[in-house]
């Protein structure tokens, strides 16, 4: 029986084989398990122009904010990864609808797969095949297929290397005053609060704000750098009106933020990631102190809260050099945090947190403290300038603006290069009437983790008993491997290093940093330290090439291929890293046997979509700045839905190739956190999800730290072609 799941006006939005971008209103339906895009509103019998069948290899991508005529729209593409480009990509100019639709097309994807867990197609083994064909074949079914991966295909600029857009973080040597920042910006509970005040103190309320200072010192920065301040306050609207607002550069902005004078984008790098130009206005003294101007990248996302993150950080690019009567200011971190709060007499309530850490530059600055905080609460009272601005209006929902930069390329780039990127950047967006007759737009969320909450900082856990009651107690027969490998067999080009504070290595995490379900999970919702791992790493890869390197187990001499002449199990991860130059890191994990029908065993001999639906990354990062704690997270994150993961089943081993590069949020945060590789320690924990009672608790399968990583510790790996 035909169903209409959801319908309703959308954007229809790709890019053509010369390079321009199309922009049209179409109408969508999702019926039953079919997705299709009408020209106008269905009638009886009529042929869509295109259609897509929804199932358990279908993904929802984030392709974020896309810019037209100054217009943002919010971009999101379906496809299947079995065949990958044939695609169905829509937009739109509010993110409320865009939300709904990517939440219907999920269900209707997660009904599909859960279907086909009871109809007992869950453990199909995928066995490795030398000279296997990886690509995938595009479908040709509809009116528009043939020319809809051409269309639908976004392409960044070639010559753009999104790993450099932030430089240099701050000196690993020093104390990063971030780094509890995430816990107490998450506002989910009292703890936090609490949590909070370790690090900060409140300086003043004014505007109806809280004005916070940080109170550590630190000394890599320049006396001319101020102390981190951040605005506190809460704001009548919902989350998407505000992050629509701050979003903006055009004139409704001169009427919430004294501080602001002009703003522009200089480079649009993906839908999550922009380098904007910014002039403020400061009004200290201005016939003696010259005003300041910006050049920063801007990133944002969205959580599965329901809150959104904007972070920013000054940068250098070759189309916005220094400017003649202004001093070129550095914002050292800065951002907004906007966070849904329970309603009130039927209002929405927002509490909005702006945070800002600069150096004004200039001559005398460091000397003049005045100037610096002046000018700093002056940016921080945007915060109540939004509060007053949704207070004072009945205008929601305005469409926000960005005006394109032309007239900033230095005399080192050619005119011809700045008309093209103008070019590509500014295509015809669709008339008022169209938009206004659609009445419903769509966009989509920040990708992509699972259901569950935030993990607590490691601080914050020591609160918590790592044995909480007899039902979450783990045995020893539970923890502990009945006899122990031996791990002097195994080694990696990848030292590691148990020692604090050491560098380009690796260690292994402790599992009690890593809260996971519990036992009762299906009824209250616990989670418990996660415990002793089921598998042992034994080794670390960090390899590096011209190309993306797969199936990285085959290589001789390398530690699956050991456990496998031992009679060990092996599971690898290749987390791969794109780039001018690709980067890989393997993590081989070792266990002496799998336990018959156990989770971990269905995982390995399950089929794609079972592994999809449940291979899950806990990440964190103990120690980094601030700006990158916000953009990794530390929240979990199911990686079949998040990221393209390429299965390769050996006779004793199971490879599995993560492609960071496949999603654009991914990408974003990649493009953060390549940049200060060096100044990170990273922890990453790797579980298979318990969804259903007799899978419970959830165990980790393993967790690695690794610290200060060198890319040019990276070798070339000698890769076989036939792993026998």
């Amino acid at each position: 029986m035909s169903k209409v799941v959801y319908e309703g006006w959308m954007v229809r939005y790709g890019r053509r084989k010369i390079g321009r971008s199309f922009i049209h209103m179409r109408y969508f339906v999702l019926e039953n398990r079919l997705l299709a895009y009408y020209k106008r509103k269905p009638q009886d019998n009529q042929v869509p122009i295109k259609t897509m069948l929804i199932d358990g290899n279908c993904r929802v991508e984030d392709r974020g904010l896309k810019t037209h005529h100054g217009h943002m729209v919010y971009v999101l593409s379906v496809y299947n990864k079995k065949e990958k480009y044939h695609r169905i990509t829509m937009a739109a100019f509010n993110i409320q609808e865009a939300l709904m639709w990517k939440e219907k097309i999920e269900s209707v994807i997660d009904k599909h797969q859960e279907s086909q867990i009871a109809n007992g197609n869950k453990y199909v083994s995928f066995e490795y095949k030398s000279g296997m064909d990886n690509g995938r074949t595009a479908s040709s079914s509809d009116h528009e297929s043939q020319f809809s991966a051409q269309e639908d295909e976004d392409d960044a600029p070639p010559d753009l290397l999104r790993r450099t857009t932030i430089g240099n973080g701050p000196p690993d040597s020093t104390f990063d005053w971030t780094q509890d920042f995430d816990s107490e910006l998450s506002n989910q509970n009292a703890n936090n609060q609490a949590f909070s005040r370790k690090h900060w103190r409140l300086l003043q309320c004014q505007n109806g704000l809280r004005i916070f200072e940080e109170l550590l010192e630190v000394d890599y920065l320049p006396r001319s750098c101020s102390r981190a301040m951040k605005a506190v306050g809460v704001v009548e609207a919902t989350c998407e009106e505000i992050f629509g607002l701050v979003m903006s550069m055009d004139g409704t902005r001169f009427e919430w933020d004294c501080s602001f004078q002009y703003g522009s984008l200089v480079e649009e790098v993906d839908g999550h990631t922009a380098i904007l130009y910014h002039r403020l206005q400061l009004d200290w003294f201005p016939v003696f102190v010259w005003p300041r101007d910006l050049c920063y990248v801007r990133y944002w996302r969205r959580n599965d809260d329901g809150s959104y993150v904007v972070l920013f950080r000054s940068r250098e690019h070759e189309n916005c050099g220094p400017q003649p009567g202004y001093v070129r200011a550095h914002v050292e971190s800065g951002g907004f945090n906007i966070s849904p709060m329970k309603s009130q007499n039927g209002k929405p309530r927002t509490q909005v947190q702006h945070l800002m850490q600069i150096d004004l530059k200039g001559w005398g600055v460091g000397y003049i403290s005045s100037f610096q905080q002046h000018c700093l609460l002056q940016m921080l009272n945007s915060v109540a300038g939004l509060r007053e601005w949704f207070a004072q209006t009945d205008e929601r929902g305005a469409t926000p603006r960005i005006p394109v930069m032309v007239n900033m390329a230095s005399s080192s780039v050619s005119s011809k290069k700045t008309q093209r990127m103008f070019e590509l950047s500014v295509p015809s967006a669709p008339s008022l009437d169209q938009t206004n007759a659609a009445n419903r737009n769509s966009v989509l969320m920040d990708e992509y983790s699972d259901e569950d909450e935030e993990q607590m900082p490691e601080a914050e856990q020591e609160a918590y008993p790592t044995k909480s009651d007899n039902d979450f107690k783990r045995t020893a027969l539970e923890e502990e491997p009945i006899e122990k490998i031996d791990l002097s067999c195994f080694s990696g080009n990848l030292r590691r290093d148990d020692r604090d504070n050491s560098r380009n290595c690796w260690t292994i995490s402790d599992g009690n940093n890593f809260r996971v379900r519990s036992q009762h999970f299906c009824y209250n919702k616990t989670k418990i330290p996660a415990g002793k791992h089921l598998m042992d790493l034994v080794a670390v890869d960090w390899f590096k090439d011209t190309k993306r390197m797969d199936h990285v187990a085959r290589r001789q001499g390398c530690a699956a291929q050991i456990a496998s002449q031992m009679g060990l199990f092996s599971l690898v991860f290749n987390v791969q890293v794109p780039g001018s130059t690709h980067y890989s890191m393997v993590f081989y994990f070792v266990t002496k046997e799998l336990v018959p029908g156990s989770l971990l065993h269905r995982f390995v001999d399950g089929d794609d979509e079972f592994r999809n639906s449940r291979l899950k990354l806990i990440p964190s990062v103990p120690k980094g700045s601030w700006i990158v704690r916000q953009s990794v997270g530390s929240t979990p994150c199911l990686l079949g839905k998040a990221v393209d993961c390429n299965y390769i089943r050996g006779p004793k081993y199971l490879e599995v190739d993560i492609d960071i590069g496949s999603s654009t949020v991914a990408n974003g945060v990649l493009g953060l956190v390549i940049g200060v590789i060096t100044t990170l320690v990273v922890d990453m924990a790797f579980l298979v999800q318990a969804n259903m009672t007799d899978e419970l608790p959830e165990r980790l399968i393993g967790a690695v730290r690794v610290s200060h990583i060198e890319l040019s510790s990276a070798i070339v790996p000698k890769l076989d072609t036939d792993p026998s």
